[in-house]
């Protein structure tokens, strides 16, 4: 159980009252948890945390491990893993990369499932590789994961066969293996060959101290990767793949006894083998004082700092362990919150500052300060960052950050204990494996939020003030810089670097926390009623028109207990500013949005809602401006102040505008050193044929740009609501929010002006175009060929386009990784749009071997052909059909799609019940129609070729 981790997957729903600041309507809807919390009290010192009362765990004879737990949600659906204490520490010299290598291998042939045949069977049940079907490899542990539906008998039961094939019954056919050297090689190239490994390669045994980790890299060496022999690897499976070493975990909606049946009949088989290597702990040994590592690369485009100050691993498994998490919670939480203050100031002493106590390497925790300075400034980014942590440990924390802080915890762990029966299975997978591979503890969610009730206002603030001394030391010290080689010169000395550190203290003051007692809003807006309501009973929503032309879209649902997305949008966006005021415009939302509203900055803003389930923030796209949200039921009427001071009283905040062209300046100034930053500037230049709206920002357009201008054309664009239709999703009641909406959306300024957007025409230009990037010195390049041209918007159509994307993408997974064995992971996204008028683009992406990139397009041409000659293979419609099923029918159950699906049905004028038909419409995909569809998107007449090729020498 790791604290952070589990609360940053929750969002944020319990609030603690903090007494009636806000004008409200007189009836407020709540949701209550279904039990009342139970007072948990911290009585005896470290008393041991219990297990879960919902999770079976159990062992096999042969000591594998099972955890299993009964769970709804997702509805007909199961997560099942296995999980290893393997990884790549444990490889021996010549092993460096097969504890990585036997996991591509799990996808390459088993007992039971020869070659490609897993892969083959699990899509036709509608689980797509990569995406749903996947597995990691780590230092420690390689982990595997397969979600299957429950509602399909066979396909479940099959499940289980599939991980005991990849505990113990992989083939390793050395045909097999030669085929997939490739596929891990440009893995290797994808996720390296750039300056981040070439710093990694340098900062790695400065920072690990020599130890095993710094030579057990998972993707290995690139001549182990080429030449190892089968028995190499098939020796590494046979001493490491051991049921003594492993955990399934099962997690579903299913019967749990069925499922310890399956476990029982599947692994019980599995044998340890004779005299097994024991499994040892490696650790990264404390160095004595301070290490500094001054890194350089060529193509590094920032310079920055890292403080590591390493200390014992603590694993939660007891009381005390648990209150400290909290502690420590508190206290990342604090610190980060005023760092964050220093980025509001008009010249912010960084790009970047964080600092954070968390689980590290090698049974170590580690205090990690970051600091990513602006081009020569690195001494005043690491003095701003190191000095935050002093003023915290001079002058400590005020009351008022540790009661905010305290609220926030509360919000993070009450809305985990309020949606605890809408919990998705992989959460709890989560939390096992980490119980199984370190011990940590899994209480459960009643006991959690019950302790946090009991125990967080015990915490004092002589506690939380007493841990910056305890994190901060000069020992077992790692100090890391990393910049571009041409900053090379400017670099401080190991001395001056330390003596930085040691006087960023000098002169501090004691933090002053600026809150305010004000209101957000003092009166209540008069507003409109509601003029017009129409309900689709088959989609079970209600549109409501307000007086002043508002529309609001409510759909009521019960898939979470404490959330209400809000959306809200009208046509017009950047569209409609003038070239000249478009740098201006096009920044206006964001400056906006960290600017505050009214008489609160952004800092006043924050504190003001702390311990709120609020998220509120404005937006303008090239065709649209809205707003984007969202809130618990209990905190709905704050969300709609907010959107209603957003649009009548939006706050101008120099130093914010100030602030925001510096950092931007700032991050363009080393922008051209990055070979892919370098070829995504390309790629967006050619495909807006040249536009400059779509293009990076140049220093010259922020220079001309100005704050007045920015905040006219934002006041502009929400100066009249008429045009604007919102979308509501979530657990409510559409008559008892009405008087919500006709008192604030309702009172939204309106002047009819029905606006509407521009077209700009910007699109990639037609015909047949080729270009090349030289950039960087590694061996690597990156190809995207982008068919694109008019387009008819409508259901048919779209359907179609989706079913060639996913189709190209299984022939391509099939003829460039497995067959060509020349890229790790090719991709297609298709996307297609309506405003500012019907366009396609079909873009096929991958990463290579420079000498590879004509024999791996010509490949994908040839693929291409196939689908026009034939049109798709029945097997592969097999595959889109139930995989885009599946995805449809989950997705139908969550707020988020409902959301985003409802308001863009609204804008492209769609009838939205069309949904309810989507499935049964997947049978008008026929190799016919695809055939057609290939031959009339993919054209090549109209194909760009963008590639990025190494500098030539």
């Amino acid at each position: 159980m790791n604290l952070n981790r589990k609360l940053s997957v929750a969002a944020i729903t319990f609030i603690i009252a903090s007494g009636s600041v806000f004008a409200q309507v007189k009836k407020k809807p709540v949701v209550s948890p279904k039990s009342k919390p139970v007072p948990v009290q911290l009585l005896v010192k470290g008393d041991p945390l219990p297990i879960d009362k919902d999770v079976i765990i159990g062992k096999l004879p042969n000591g594998l491990t099972y955890y299993i737990r009964q769970n709804a949600e997702p509805k007909n659906r199961a997560e099942l893993y296995l999980v290893n204490k393997v990884g790549s520490v444990l490889e021996n010299e010549d092993q460096q990369g097969l504890a990585h290598f036997t996991e591509h291998m799990a996808f390459n042939g088993t007992r039971d499932f020869p070659k490609n045949q897993m892969v083959d069977y699990l899509q036709k049940s509608g689980v797509k590789f990569g995406a749903d079907l996947n597995a990691y490899t780590s230092f420690n542990e390689t982990v595997y994961q397969l979600p299957l539906p429950t509602d399909s008998a066979q396909t479940f039961q099959n499940g289980f066969k599939i991980l005991a094939n990849w505990a113990g019954y992989l083939t390793f056919d050395p045909t097999e293996i030669d085929k997939e050297r490739g596929v891990v090689l440009e893995e290797a190239r994808l996720r390296g060959k750039n300056a981040q490994e070439r710093l990694q390669q340098q900062v790695f045994p400065a920072l690990l101290n020599n130890s095993r980790y710094a030579t057990r890299i998972p993707i290995g060496k690139e001549d182990i990767l080429k030449n190892f022999k089968p028995e190499t690897i098939k020796s590494f499976y046979h001493d490491w793949y051991r049921p003594d070493l492993q955990a399934v975990i099962a997690v579903g909606d299913f019967d749990p006894k069925q499922v310890e049946l399956l476990i029982k009949q599947n692994f019980s088989s599995l044998q340890n083998p004779a005299g097994e290597k024991p499994r040892v702990k490696y650790t990264v040994p404390p160095t004595p004082g301070t290490v500094v590592k001054i890194a350089t690369d060529p193509e590094f485009p920032y310079t920055l700092a890292e403080i590591v100050v390493k200390h014992p691993a603590t694993i939660t498994r007891n009381t005390t362990d648990y209150l400290n998490d909290v502690r420590v919670q508190l206290f990342n939480q604090m610190l980060n919150a005023r760092l964050g203050e220093l980025l509001q100031k008009a010249t912010p002493p960084f790009l970047f500052g964080r600092s954070t106590y968390a689980p590290f390497i090698g049974e170590q925790d580690a205090f990690t300060s970051i600091a990513v300075a602006k081009p020569g400034e690195l001494e005043g980014a690491v003095k701003a960052v190191v000095a935050e942590t002093e003023r915290a440990r001079k002058f400590g924390f005020t009351l008022t950050e540790l009661e905010r802080a305290k609220q926030d915890a509360l919000v993070q762990m009450g809305n985990a204990y309020r949606e605890k029966d809408k919990t998705p299975s992989v959460n709890f997978v989560n939390e096992y494996q980490q119980h199984f591979l370190s011990g940590e503890a899994i209480p459960g969610i009643d006991y959690e939020y019950n302790f946090y009730v009991s125990n967080i206002g015990k915490i004092t603030l002589d506690q939380m003030n007493a841990l910056a001394s305890k994190f901060i030391s000069d020992q077992n010290r790692v100090v890391i810089v990393e910049a571009p080689d041409k900053e090379k010169a400017k670099l401080p000395t190991e001395s001056t670097l330390l003596q930085w550190i040691s006087t960023a203290g000098q002169g501090l003051t004691a933090y002053v926390d600026n809150v305010s007692s004000e209101p957000l809003m003092s009166k209540l807006p008069e507003g409109t009623k509601v003029t017009n309501e129409v309900k689709d009973d088959a989609l079970g929503t209600t549109t409501l028109t307000l007086g002043n032309g508002v529309k609001v879209i409510c759909k009521p649902t019960q898939f979470r207990n404490d959330q209400i997305m809000i959306t809200g949008y009208a046509l017009g966006g950047t569209s409609l500013a003038s070239d000249d005021d478009f740098t201006s415009a096009n920044l206006a939302a964001s400056i906006i949005s960290g600017s505050g509203i009214s008489k609160f900055n952004q800092g006043m803003l924050d504190k003001k809602l702390a311990g709120r389930n609020i998220t509120v923030s404005p937006y303008i796209s090239e065709f649209t401006q809205g707003i984007s949200g969202n809130s618990s039921p209990a905190d709905f009427e704050t969300a709609l102040q907010l959107v209603y001071l957003y649009f009548t009283d939006p706050r101008k905040d120099n130093d914010i505008w100030q602030s925001n062209i510096n950092q931007t300046k700032s991050v363009l100034a080393n922008r051209g050193l990055d070979p892919v930053s370098v070829y995504q500037d390309t790629v967006s230049a050619v495909l807006s044929n040249y536009n400059f709206r779509a293009m990076v920002t140049k220093p010259e357009r922020l220079d001309a740009a100005t704050l007045d201008k920015a905040y006219a054309f934002f006041k502009s664009r929400f100066a009249d609501a008429s045009g604007f239709t919102f979308t509501l999703v979530g657990n409510f009641n559409v008559e008892e929010i009405k008087p919500y909406l006709e008192h604030y959306l309702g009172a939204l300024p309106s002047t009819n002006s029905k606006e509407t957007y521009k077209n700009l025409d910007i699109h990639p230009a037609a015909g047949s175009i080729t270009k090349i990037v030289n950039k960087g010195v590694a061996e690597k390049s990156t190809v995207q060929m982008v068919f694109s041209g008019a387009y008819d918007y409508n259901e048919a159509n779209n359907l179609q386009m989706d079913a060639l994307e996913e189709v190209l993408n299984i022939k391509l997974i099939e003829r460039l990784r497995e067959q060509e064995s020349g890229v790790y992971a090719p991709g297609v996204r298709a996307s297609y749009k309506k405003i500012p008028n019907g366009r396609y683009t079909i873009t096929i992406f991958f990463g290579c071997a420079p000498e590879n990139v004509d024999k791996l397009i010509n490949a994908t041409i040839e693929e291409i052909g196939k689908l026009k000659l034939n049109g798709a293979l029945p097997l592969d419609i097999q595959k889109f059909a139930a995989e885009e099923a599946r995805s449809t029918q989950q997705q139908m159950k969550e707020n988020v799609f409902w959301a985003g699906f409802l308001a863009s049905a609204s804008q492209n004028n769609e009838n939205p019940d069309d949904i309810l038909k989507h499935v049964s419409n997947l049978e008008q995909i026929t190799p016919q129609s695809t055939k057609e569809a290939a031959t009339k998107y993919l054209n090549e007449k109209n194909l760009i070729k963008l590639i990025l090729m190494p500098e030539k020498k």
